[in-house]
């Protein structure tokens, strides 16, 4: 056992004889109390953390802008897209224009939220969030942050209520806000292009989706997606038919008389 002699107050601290450069902090801060004599010490200046996170970000978010830009151009263009616009989504979209004609409605607002809710905001922003749906990828929580961001960002271009931000607006709506109502613009005039293609007939419709149900046949389970279709239809058969004994082309074609048909014949066989 080996004695050694008590520290004294002016060696009561471990000397460094290494680099000094290899310090994290050559100038650390300190906090002096007055009335107590203890000085406080940080490895971090503060304010320093917080410029150097904010700095992160918009590196980052400067690296993947060109990706969003892309993303967004190509999913709200009739002409960047690399193949023809579907013929399903002229149908929709004249449709949904043919039902606010009916129904006196011409306010441009309320078309153009019926057409976000349809397809981006139904369809595209899920993509967007949950990757995985379509590719055989894993999402870290990281990744799951970032497309929070950029789905976010999608939903406010769609939307036609004014974007405004204050100081407590969360960071994930701040950081493309200067890219928003650019982002706008897109959408709107994919909405304006779409109006102004060649309408798309019946006839053409119901070929297009007998090509797709041929192309697709052993990829789908039809008669599962007939049995999920007739769930809701016998919820709500009451509704149903009573639309369509109101529409005049189901009329021609006694869908009604059909539907009621079709709803014995299941609940005879269940």
């Amino acid at each position: 056992m080996i004695n050694s002699p008590p520290l004294s107050r002016t060696d009561s601290s471990f000397r460094y004889t290494g680099s000094p450069d290899s310090l994290r902090s050559r100038a650390p801060m300190i906090t002096p109390d007055l009335e107590s004599g203890v000085k406080v010490w940080h490895l971090v200046k503060n304010h320093e953390h917080g410029d150097q996170k904010e700095g992160e970000r918009g590196s980052k978010m400067g690296t993947l802008q060109k990706f969003v830009d892309d993303l967004f151009e190509t999913l709200f263009s009739t002409v960047h897209r690399g193949s023809s616009l579907p013929l399903a989504i002229k149908y929709m979209f004249d449709f949904l224009d043919e039902q606010a004609d009916k129904h006196g409605i011409h306010d441009q607002d309320v078309r153009h939220t019926w057409k976000s809710n349809c397809l981006p905001l139904r369809f595209w922003v899920n993509v967007i969030k949950n990757p995985q749906f379509v590719f055989d990828i894993h999402k870290s929580s990281i990744t799951d942050a970032c497309l929070s961001v950029v789905a976010q960002t999608f939903m406010d271009s769609c939307s036609t209520s004014e974007h405004r931000l204050g100081k407590d607006s969360p960071s994930n709506k701040l950081l493309y806000a200067k890219d928003i109502p650019n982002y706008k613009s897109w959408v709107e005039r994919y909405y304006a292009d779409i109006s102004r293609l060649p309408a798309i007939s019946d006839q053409d419709m119901n070929a297009y989706l007998a090509e797709q149900a041929r192309l697709h046949s052993n990829e789908f389970n039809m008669l599962s997606a007939l049995n999920e279709i007739y769930s809701y239809i016998s919820k709500y058969s009451e509704e149903i038919t009573a639309a369509l004994e109101q529409d005049e082309q189901a009329r021609k074609q006694k869908l009604a008389y059909k539907l009621e048909q079709l709803i014995a014949a299941m609940s005879q066989e269940s």
